[in-house]
């Protein structure tokens, strides 16, 4: 048992390890572009993010055609769009995008102490790889879990409780690590701490309003305990 108050913790990445927001945006304007509608501005991106890369796409559709976001989801070429918007993002993982403040050497120390380390992000299995790979994240986690890699996503608690299984860790001794109300609401409905970050994307509201446990500075604070 390690000599913090945790032996499992779980991030979510955009906006919490990584500050991915700048190539979203980027490909998401791509996608725009080539269908010929409006562009969207970097802080509506980071207002939608957190849901996976395909509701952003929708509601940045749904705003640069003045449609509502229900026939866009139901529209018959929404697939194509995705698509190509899929070829844009690919393109674009890891060129315009950077680790916050101390996390490669919060996720060293941690994984010196025997801790166990996760990802349970929303975003689709397909980017996470390829945004993990080009900031060299996936040698330091245990385990990843995206938004496609089970049947549900966050805020439903089953990425968490899969991790909890796999390493046999009971709840009070893993925390979550996230930047969004979405992040704590899957931790409470895992029952597992939830720690915050003030810096990523909370759809524009104050990460305090969420009612974390604690709002941290940056990861470095898991060094400490609680």
């Amino acid at each position: 048992m390690s000599r913090l108050p945790f032996d499992l913790v779980l991030f979510d990445l955009d906006g919490t390890l990584i500050e991915t927001a700048p190539e979203i945006f980027d490909a998401t304007n791509d996608t725009l572009r080539h269908f010929g509608v409006g562009e969207v501005s970097a802080q509506q991106v980071r207002d939608w993010i957190g849901q996976g890369t395909r509701e952003l796409l929708i509601l940045a559709l749904a705003h640069s055609t003045q449609t509502a976001v229900e026939a866009v989801r139901a529209s018959a070429d929404l697939p194509e769009k995705i698509a190509e918007f899929g070829k844009h993002y690919q393109r674009r993982c890891g060129t315009n995008s950077y680790l916050y403040p101390q996390v490669r050497e919060t996720l060293l120390a941690l994984r010196r102490q025997g801790i166990k380390l996760a990802v349970v992000t929303n975003k689709e299995e397909l980017y996470t790889r390829l945004i993990l790979d080009a900031h060299q994240l996936t040698p330091l986690l245990d385990s990843v879990i995206s938004g496609d890699t089970l049947s549900t996503k966050k805020p439903d608690p089953q990425g968490i409780a899969r991790c909890l299984a796999e390493f046999g860790v009971t709840p009070e001794r893993a925390l979550f690590v996230g930047d969004s109300s979405i992040d704590v609401q899957t931790a409470r409905n895992a029952g597992v701490p939830v720690w915050v970050l003030p810096y990523g994307y909370n759809m524009g509201q104050p990460i305090e309003a969420s009612q974390p446990d604690r709002v941290i500075a940056d990861c470095s604070a898991l060094l400490f305990g609680a």
